[in-house]
Formats: C-alpha cells, structure tokens, sequence
C-alpha cells in the first residue's frame, strides 16, 4: 500500500467508511485520502490557481464571484486519477450566534473575509460586520454531527479557505466538494475530487444546490443567492390540502368511541411517565402506580397510537393524548390549521396582511417556497417590513432559530432541515424591567382539552412569563438575549422570575388603559377557542376527532403586538407535554388542580377559564 500502515488504513476505515459511502466519495480515492488526513497535507496550490474576476465597465451585482478557480497543471486533471482528492481547509467554523463575537475580538479573521467577499474596510467596523455577516450566506456551508443530543446534533457553519471559496456555481459541474471530519483528530476539512476529465485552464466549478431541489422551479429559487433572477412574483396564496396532513400523520388507530367505560373507583391509579406529576399529584383521590397495565390514568410523554386497543382492551382507562393532535403541536401544521378562521379572505390586499390577524403570516420553506419568495418580494415592492423568523417545525427551545430580513439566509436555512418563516413581531408590547429597559415578552397558557364533541375546554388562570434580558430594537438580530424570551434552557442566559399576579399589579402601572383583566386576556382566551375550534372542526388525519378516553394539557405560546393603537395578541406556538418545572414550583397545587377539573369533573372558576366562542 505504497508504505501505508494497513492496520491503521483499516482504522480508518471503520470510523470513516459510513462518512465516505454516505457522501459518495468514490473508494479510488480512500487510500490516498488517508495518506493526505494523517499527514495533513494540503496540496491543492500545486494544481489549482487563483483568479479574480475583472467586471469592465459594469458593477458587480451582489450574487456575482468575486475569485474562480482555474486547474493549473500542466497534464490537468484526471478523474480516474486516484491522487486527485484534495483537503480544503476551513477558514472559518462557527454557530451562528457567535458570528458577531468572532468578527469582533478576532481582528486578521475580519480582515481575511474582507478579502474573501471584497468587502471595502474603508468603514466603521460596526458597518463592515454587518456586511460580512450578509454576505457569508453566499459562502458557508455547514455540516451536522449524527448525535442523539438534540443540541450537539444542530448544525455547524464554516467557511471554506481562499481555494475552496473560489469554487463557483455551474449547473453542469466538474468537482464535487464534501464536508468531512476527521474524528481520531477532531478535524473538519472539504473534500474536493474531481467527476470530470480537466484541462489546464479550466475553471472548476460545483452544484451549489447538489440534492436540494426536487424541480426545477426550486432550483431556481434555491439559487438566487448566486444566480440572479428577475422571479416574476407569482400567487402566494396558501390553500389547504390533505397532502400536509397525511405527510406529518403518524400512524394511530382512531378509538371505537361507543365504548367507554367510567370507572367509578374512590381513588384513580396513575402511572406517569413524567417526574412532577409522580412528586406533585397529592390529591387522594389519586394513587400513584408504577404498574401501567392496573392504572386508570396513563400519563405518558412517549407518543401514544393506539386508540382502538386502548378502547377494546381497556375501556376505563384514561390517556393523556388525542389522536392526530399533531395538527397543533406541529408548526406547519398548526398554521395551516388557523388560516381556516380566515374565512376565505386570505389576506389584505392593500397592507398584505394576512389572516386571522392573530396568527403570524406562516410559509413552509420545504412545501411553500415558491408562495414564500412571492410574497417577500411583493413585500419588498410595496416597501413594507420583510423581517422573518425562521424556526424548525419539530424542535422547541429556541434550538435553530434565526431571526433576519435577508431571503439568501433562508433559502440557505431551508437546507439544514424542515423549517417554516413567520413574519417577525416587530412592534411587540413591551414590558419595562426595572433596571434594563423594555424588553420583549412572551405569556404561556396551559390549556386543557378535555372533549372535542362538544368542545370541552379550559385555560389554567395562572399563566406564565417570559422576558427577553435586553432591551428592544429592531437590530442586532443575531443577539439572543434582545430578541428571545426562552432562557430557562441555558445557564448563560439568567430567568427573570415574576409571577402573574405581580405582573398584573405592574401592568396597571405600565398601561393602565389597557386593562388584563378586561381588555387583554379575553382576546387571549377567545383566541385559544378559536385554534382549538379550526382544529377540530375537520375529520381525522386533519383534525382532531372526539376520544372519550382521552385527556389532554398542552401549553400554548402568545405575544402583543401594536396594530395601530389596539394590542393583538400573536399565536406562536403550541407545545405537548410541556415543561411544568415552574408551574409546580410557583403553583404546588398544578397538577392536582389539572387532574381534578380532567378526571374529576371539578371546575374551579378560580383555578380555570372555561374556554367558550366569542358568540355564546
């Protein structure tokens, strides 16, 4: 093996074949490969040279290459040539909270990607980080590690070195270049190899959008980061169709609902798969059991599918879940779901506002990115607002969440994972913190469904807070702590704790002539009705169907928002099984309160709204 350590190639091989076979990188390259990794050796100045591209008489637009790279030996490149693999180094790793930190304490880093994206430095350096922070949408990649953490599993952003940043787009490429690590090292690098024959003096060049786009429409959109196109603006009306619902449905047996049976026992065996419902369900007309199969009530944060059984084998027994429930906990879904309040009226057509006005304008990027581009630009050319919010619809804790008004930076977000864009809030009620200044703020109601027919509902009266820990502007998009509210997560990011009473009291003082009591949160909770009304009001798998068995709690996400002098509550988000750590600390009394009003019949007015609509 032209002096390779077998035993060691063979290492090699079991930690990076599965990489290797995955990314297609052809097995004529592995041995040298090898050989390059464990000596580091970084050839590619040997063969390939760099160009600038000369614009005569005409200005650069934006999406044009600034440097190409052109094969420079003599006898050019061979692809059957096993030689011909090539480690690009990585210029720039990062996540993308930590950009600003990095363009700011690291001075020859700010300068190499000047250099890299022809960025004039004649400026503030303020103003040159912004622009490098627009501009690296057109040169990052980035890479994932296969982790079961959910955390260690986001994606991880870099920037190729000088060489590799050279490579331009071509629909009919000549190289391929593959993220790769190094894990006996720890290193990641670019793999560049070639699947054409080169001659001295061409260009290299590779599929910026390899694997990305299932037509060619999207391909086309996928690419305006690097290929201008005028994109005549097309309908970017959202109409529902059965196709979203089936695509997310996991499979579950409906219930036979003539079946159930109310166990009339003095005390109801529990079995809990969460912690604080086993440490603070007291209540003795409650018995907590570690033996699922002799419990009345299964509470379980693992997802439930099988309904029928459930009501065949076990009638009497109550389950913390509805079927299909996933068409509110899922983004995507959820959204489509509420534009059926709309009422056939999906948007304004003057301001492009669109409706229900309590819903954020919602696109998903994997099904609606054609809708989604429309709509940007119609925005753009009426002048109005374009700051978006791009999230994954199947995560939660503010994990992958970016707030920008550039279109280059999502389209380039869509290809690490399922994601939907929300308008931004960008004229949010604000709360005035003592000390630090207005800040942003979300309210998080718990709400029960306990019937679909009829619509049987609550909201807990304790409701919940979070608060952003800087003050509010609308800059600095990529400063967590200014723009977020989610920080129980994170020990860098310290929870301001005020419970809803004092926030109430405070309220008065802030905005005395919007009363909470009579003025906000009737719009809240009518608003609650109104998602679970839409959410039920279709057939399964697009609605939730009545479960006699079932009992459910989810947590449903708000903010305000000034439209014009009036305050309209905002639907972020509904959670399943949420986190109840701080309801049970503030509210020792949450979960017996909770499994009373479900599985007891006692209604509280104290404890709980009943949810009702707007016109009873």
């Amino acid at each position: 093996m032209n002096g390779i350590d077998l035993c060691e190639y063979n290492t090699f091989l079991e930690l990076h074949k599965p990489q290797l076979e995955s990314s297609g990188v052809p097995q004529l390259f592995w041995k040298v490969l090898f050989e390059k990794l464990d000596n580091e050796i970084l050839d590619g100045g040997l063969v390939f040279q760099l160009a600038k591209i000369e614009y005569e008489n005409t200005t650069r637009h934006m999406t044009e290459p600034v440097w190409k790279l052109i094969v420079s030996a003599n006898d050019g490149i061979s692809a059957q040539n096993p030689n011909n693999i090539y480690l690009i180094d990585h210029a720039w790793l990062y996540d993308i909270r930590s950009v600003r930190q990095h363009l700011t304490k690291l001075p020859n880093l700010l300068n190499r990607m000047c250099s890299l994206m022809d960025i004039d430095t004649n400026a503030e350096k303020e103003e040159i980080i912004e622009h490098i922070m627009n501009e690296m949408w057109r040169y990052n990649q980035y890479f994932s590690l296969n982790s079961k953490d959910v955390e260690k599993s986001m994606p991880m952003w870099y920037i190729m070195d000088e060489v590799g940043s050279a490579i331009n787009h071509s629909d009919n490429p000549n190289f391929r270049t593959i993220p790769f690590l190094h894990v006996s090292k720890g290193i990641s690098y670019t793999l560049l190899f070639p699947i054409k024959d080169m001659a001295m003096g061409d260009e290299v060049t590779r599929d910026f959008v390899e694997g990305q786009a299932d037509s060619p429409c999207i391909r086309e959109l996928l690419l305006l980061p690097w290929v201008h196109s005028t994109f005549d603006i097309e309908n970017f009306e959202q109409l529902e169709t059965g196709e979203e619902f089936v695509q997310n449905y996991i499979c579950e047996t409906l219930p036979e609902t003539s079946t159930f049976k109310i166990n009339n026992n003095e005390t109801l065996k529990v079995f809990s798969q969460y912690e604080y419902v086993e440490k603070y369900l007291t209540d003795s007309a409650f018995e907590i059991t570690n033996e699922a199969q002799t419990a009345e009530i299964l509470w379980l944060v693992s997802h439930f599918k099988t309904f029928k059984e459930l009501s065949i084998s076990s009638p009497h027994v109550f389950i913390n879940q509805f079927p299909c429930e996933n068409v509110i906990t899922v983004k995507d879904l959820l959204a489509i779901v509420c534009r059926r309040k709309a009422k056939g009226k999906p948007y304004d057509p003057n301001t492009l506002e669109t409706l229900p006005t309590w819903l954020p304008t919602t696109y998903n990027l994997t099904t609606e990115l054609k809708q989604f581009v429309s709509y940007f630009k119609a925005r753009a050319e009426k002048n109005l607002d374009n700051h978006w919010i791009c999230k994954p619809w199947n995560l939660a804790r503010g994990l992958d969440i970016y707030i920008t008004k550039n279109l280059y930076q999502i389209l380039r977000l869509r290809h690490t994972g399922p994601k939907i864009v929300q308008k931004y809030i960008t004229q949010p009620v604000l709360y005035d913190r003592l000390q630090i200044g207005k800040v942003k703020f979300d309210i998080r109601y718990v709400v029960l469904l306990k019937s679909v027919k009829p619509l049987h509902m609550y909201a807990y009266a304790n409701f919940f807070l979070r608060f952003a820990n800087q003050p509010f502007a609308l800059n600095n998009l990529d400063v967590y702590e200014q723009h977020f509210t989610v920080m129980n997560y994170s020990d860098e990011n310290p929870l301001y704790h005020v419970k809803c009473a004092e926030f109430v009291v405070q309220w008065k003082n802030q905005y005395p002539d919007y009363p909470w009591e009579t003025y906000v949160e009737p719009k809240i909770l009518s608003v609650l009705y109104e998602v679970f009304e839409a959410a039920t009001a279709e057939p399964p798998p697009r609605g939730i169907p009545e479960s006699p068995q079932s009992r459910a709690v989810y947590a449903a996400d708000m903010m305000l928002e000034w439209c014009d002098s009036e305050m309209q509550p905002k639907l972020l988000e509904i959670n399943y099984m949420p986190d109840c750590q701080r309801a049970c600390d503030y509210y020792p009394e949450f979960y017996n309160d909770i499994f009373k009003c479900l599985f007891m019949n006692i209604e509280n007015p104290q404890v709980f709204h009943r949810l009702h609509s707007t016109k009873e």
